[in-house]
């Protein structure tokens, strides 16, 4: 099952993309998106289709700033708000393990409020680990979370690669950049690359049931 549907948050209304099971999903996915697009990023459907394949409800959420048809996100502490608002409304409404994440930005506001929403793992794809242009680190937003973490990341990817730690998979998709396109010179198809994201997903939810 799938629908479409708006929730108030304290910046606005955030719009809901859900799929699969309500009663009796295996648990509940909620996945954020980066600060360039929206939750049609291939990779981010990609984690949906091997998620809800294995019983999971799974939201995506275009956070207020985009529905709102603004170009740029807001700052990370109204982000956060917004997320921990959404999140906590959905989490009741589904049994089994709570698991937060995203792509790029996305992946960032779920690694630095998963311990308060009390998630059982962090999914992050893309994460954007050193900005080419500032050299700035975030491997502390990484480093702060206390539960699983699956990082999925292009092996070109240009914020460069986290490395593997304890509580923390890493899986480095060859040949792929940020947005998980690929060029033809690598000889991968698109196709490859989002099942190895999808593969990713599932081996980080399996061991949560």
């Amino acid at each position: 099952m799938s629908s479409t549907r708006e929730l108030t948050t304290s910046r606005g209304p955030a719009r809901l993309y859900e799929t699969g099971p309500v009663g009796g999903a295996t648990g509940l996915l909620v996945l954020g998106h980066g600060a360039g697009g929206g939750c049609e990023a291939p990779d981010l459907l990609a984690a949906t289709d091997a998620a809800v394949a294995l019983g999971w409800r799974v939201v995506r959420v275009d956070q207020p700033w985009r529905v709102s048809g603004r170009r740029i996100a807001e700052a990370p502490p109204h982000l956060d708000a917004a997320w921990t608002q959404i999140v906590a409304t959905l989490a009741g409404a589904v049994p089994g393990p709570l698991v937060v994440g995203g792509r790029s930005a996305g992946a960032r506001v779920a690694c630095r409020t998963a311990g308060q929403l009390g998630a059982a793992a962090v999914l992050t794809l893309a994460f954007p680990l050193c900005p080419p242009r500032s050299g700035r680190s975030r491997l502390a937003e990484l480093e702060q979370v206390e539960v699983p973490v699956m990082v999925v990341q292009g092996s070109r990817d240009a914020f460069g690669v986290p490395s593997a730690a304890p509580g923390r998979a890493v899986r480095v998709v060859a040949g792929a950049d940020h947005a998980f396109a690929v060029r033809r010179a690598d000889g991968r198809a698109r196709e490859e690359v989002l099942s190895e994201v999808g593969a990713a997903v599932r081996e980080l939810l399996q061991v949560l049931t």
